[in-house]
């Protein structure tokens, strides 16, 4: 994974797929994501098969019908920038038709469906958002399908990180399957800034240097994180948010600070 590039462009995509990632493609395990936009009107439709799939609201409103149930308004914020999302868990062996009822931007993530959970829609009610670190790594978490909500593999948040602050800091990483302390979780981050034609920065790293990887990702890119520690750095200026999906082989969220930064967090009131 070392030698592949962490990095996946979104092609700009206004009418389908404007990425489309499979666990092959990322030659991992577990997470596939995909990043639909439809016009106004414009449909799109699939299957979760033996996979559980979670349809996150970026931007606009879809009309989502299913063998597992109908949901007339999936999503209604204008940008991730501009209020909470909803997140439509959907178990394996479902077909779905999505309808964009206007100007579309939605996630597809999909990891194996492990034991049996219901279909359900998280509306923003139903997001916990609670800000995380301190002075420039101050940002605000929005959890939307984390261990307090049923599933089997998927685990779903969502980030907001004002301009010039660090987030998804101190570097940490998920690597290793030694719960209670650690979880082994593949990670993907898809970025919008504001404006769009920002950037922001990621580092994906192994103390043992077999990979260390520095991105500068745009509007609409998706990031790989495999493995290793990993840290986020918004530009001053420029409004970062992203989604990250996680999944491995125990949906438990736990991690390991990198040692030589771990003191960065001390004495911090909220969590990192």
């Amino acid at each position: 994974m070392s030698e592949r590039s962490l990095l996946v462009r979104g092609n700009g995509n206004q009418n389908g797929l404007a990425i489309h990632l499979t666990p092959q493609d990322a030659g991992w395990t577990y997470i596939g994501f995909d990043l639909l936009r439809l016009p106004a009107g414009g449909t799109w439709q699939g299957q979760t098969g033996d996979r559980e799939v979670a349809l996150v609201s970026i931007s606009g409103v879809a009309r989502v019908t299913s063998s597992a149930g109908d949901w007339p308004q999936v999503g209604g914020r204008t940008s991730p920038f501009d209020g909470l999302p909803h997140c439509l868990y959907l178990p394996g062996g479902v077909f779905y038709r999505i309808e964009a009822r206007d100007a579309l931007e939605l996630a597809m993530c999909s990891a194996p469906a492990v034991g049996a959970f219901p279909a359900r829609l998280y509306t923003p009610d139903d997001v916990q958002v609670a800000p995380r670190g301190e002075g420039l790594c101050l940002r605000e978490i929005h959890n939307m399908l984390m261990e307090d909500h049923a599933a089997g593999s998927l685990l779903i948040t969502e980030v907001y990180s004002p301009a010039g602050h660090w987030s998804s800091y101190p570097p940490h990483k998920h690597d290793e399957d030694r719960l209670p302390d650690e979880s082994l979780l593949e990670e993907t981050y898809y970025f919008h800034t504001k404006p769009q034609q920002g950037f922001v920065f990621e580092r994906v790293y192994t103390r043992d240097g077999s990979l260390d990887q520095s991105v500068a990702a745009g509007h609409g890119d998706l990031v790989l994180v495999p493995r290793g520690y990993h840290v986020v750095g918004a530009p001053h200026n420029y409004e970062v948010w992203y989604l990250n999906v996680l999944a491995g082989p125990h949906r438990a969220l736990r991690v390991s600070f990198d040692p030589d930064h771990v003191w960065i967090k001390e004495g911090w009131e909220r969590k990192w």
